[in-house]
């Protein structure tokens, strides 16, 4: 674990210095979970939105777009259930007044049992290579089993008391477990307590209860709430879709771990509306359209895993995480959720109007079921940068750090550089970056010697650089490196934008 949070301070780091990530107003000392993005961030951020609207809106006939604003009349989150319902429970250490989220104390601890499950599980494939058998072994082995039914006994302890709103099996259950504070040691625990994670504030000039409303804690009900409006003016005939980037805000009990968990995040969320019975079937089909999205990126499987959830909320039939391994150990990315009928019936109930649909091909009115893919654009920039992030020792004995980023999402695609600041080269290279810019996000840079400037751009991710030399003036030619390989190709300069057309086309991902 240690490796991995220097990992993830040096992912940290190197936000800062490059110009990805800041802490917010940091020279008031900050704010605690809140993050702004730099010139480099902003334009990875906008990249990422920009491939998930096109791989989500573009590419599918039947899903459109909304933009619903941050307020919402109060009585949407009555109706959504935010209002009663919308809570973590909170665990405190009496000794270290340090405060936790109780199921993540849980969840933590389950890891840990699992993880033992791991390590023999890569004892055997050391000691035995291709002759072991890995399913018999997790089928069989004592150990194993044993790490099994702990495992199991949890989470079914976790699930009922959770299903039964009992806060004190929860507490039961943290010092069964021995689990104790991480900074104090001890299992000196106060009871656990909902706390109710909306942002509240006021509407108009008089602050009183009657004018109180919310920040949004999530994007979907923007688009419940629109539903019917987008189905009748854009003529949507189920099953369709509607697709939103959006910020939401959450009071986090726990807010750490980088842009992990943030107080203001983004979501990049589709709510797929489909007749009542056939929910399952679309269930799966975004649960394996979205795995696909995220191998798409070229990011190692490894890093990804299907977690199917014990606990349902209280909207849904069915419900799993594709989680992802970020510095911090596998978490949650994205979530896809079969949400049955319960959230426009609600508003159905609270707003008076009917929110149904008339299917043409069964002759049958009726509230549609719901699919939902959510997945957070804060976690996936993280995922993005963490996979990345790479320290190369070089064969001259020196090293590198270089931002691995799939060429099509890099902050800059091309920096273009002369050789020297005289004999024309210059101008030579401003003519090509003057070109180039219409098309890419480029730099110029012609401060510093090559190799540093190489460093520079290897450091935030810049998978081309052009270097406008001496040759260049009398043939028309430069080279072109390449960021993963640190090859140079001398290509004459009429065949530059071709090259990068076909390396930062995004349409091979997308397919």
């Amino acid at each position: 674990m240690a490796n991995k949070e220097d990992n993830l301070k040096k992912i940290i780091s190197h936000s800062k210095e490059y110009g990805f990530v800041f802490q917010s107003s940091e020279i008031y000392d900050g704010l605690s979970a809140v993050y702004d993005y730099g010139q480099m961030g902003a334009e990875l951020k906008k990249n990422i939105k920009d491939y998930w609207w096109k791989a989500m809106v573009g590419m599918n006939e039947n899903i459109v777009g909304l933009d619903a604003s941050i307020f919402m009349h109060p009585t949407t989150w009555k109706a959504s259930g935010h209002v009663d319902a919308f809570s973590d429970p909170l665990i405190d250490n009496k000794d270290s007044n340090k405060r936790y989220r109780a199921d993540v104390l849980i969840e933590e601890h389950v890891e840990k049992i699992r993880l033992k499950t791991e390590k023999d599980v890569a004892k055997g494939i050391k000691r035995f290579g291709d002759d072991f058998d890995e399913e018999q072994f997790r089928a069989t082995n004592p150990n194993v089993l044993r790490n099994q039914a702990k495992i199991d006994d949890i989470n079914a302890r976790f699930k009922a008391a959770m299903d039964n709103d009992d806060l004190a099996a929860v507490k039961a259950l943290i010092e069964d477990l021995g689990i104790a504070c991480a900074i104090s040691g001890s299992k000196n625990w106060t009871d656990v307590k909902q706390f109710n994670l909306m942002f509240s504030t006021e509407i108009g000039s008089v602050a009183d209860a009657a004018n109180t409303i919310y920040l949004r804690p999530e994007t979907a009900q923007g688009i419940f709430v629109n539903y019917l409006n987008v189905q009748k003016t854009g003529r949507m005939k189920i099953p369709f879709g509607i697709a939103q980037i959006g910020k939401a805000f959450r009071n986090e009990i726990v807010a750490r771990q980088f842009i992990f968990r943030m107080r203001e995040f983004e979501q990049m969320e589709m709510q797929f509306f489909v007749r009542p019975g056939q929910e399952m079937k679309w269930y799966e089909h975004w649960k394996a359209e979205r795995v696909k999205w995220h191998k798409s990126l070229g990011i190692d499987e490894k890093y990804y895993r299907f977690h199917d959830h014990i606990k349902l909320a209280h909207y849904a039939n069915a419900a799993s995480d594709i989680e992802f391994d970020f510095p911090m150990g596998f978490k949650e990315l994205e979530g896809i959720h079969s949400r049955t009928d319960f959230d426009l019936k609600q508003h159905e109930e609270h707003s008076g109007k009917k929110l149904q649909y008339f299917d043409p091909e069964i002759n049958e009115s009726y509230v549609p079921y719901v699919v939902e893919t959510s997945v957070g654009l804060d976690r996936t920039f993280l995922a993005i940068l963490s996979a990345a992030y790479t320290e190369e020792k070089l064969e001259n004995d020196t090293e590198r750090v270089v931002l691995k980023l799939p060429a099509f999402l890099a902050p800059v695609k091309v920096a273009i550089m002369p050789l020297t600041k005289k004999d024309g080269m210059p101008e030579k290279a401003r003519e090509i970056f003057n070109n180039l810019k219409f098309e890419y996000n480029c730099q110029y840079d012609e401060k510093d010697a090559p190799g540093k400037r190489y460093r520079r751009q290897d450091a935030i991710g810049t998978p081309f650089c052009i270097m406008v030399d001496h040759q260049t003036l009398e043939d028309n030619t430069i080279t072109i490196r390449d960021r993963d390989t640190m090859e140079q190709e001398r290509v004459a300069i009429d065949k530059v934008e071709g090259i990068l057309k076909e390396k930062l086309d995004i349409r091979k991902a997308l397919s």
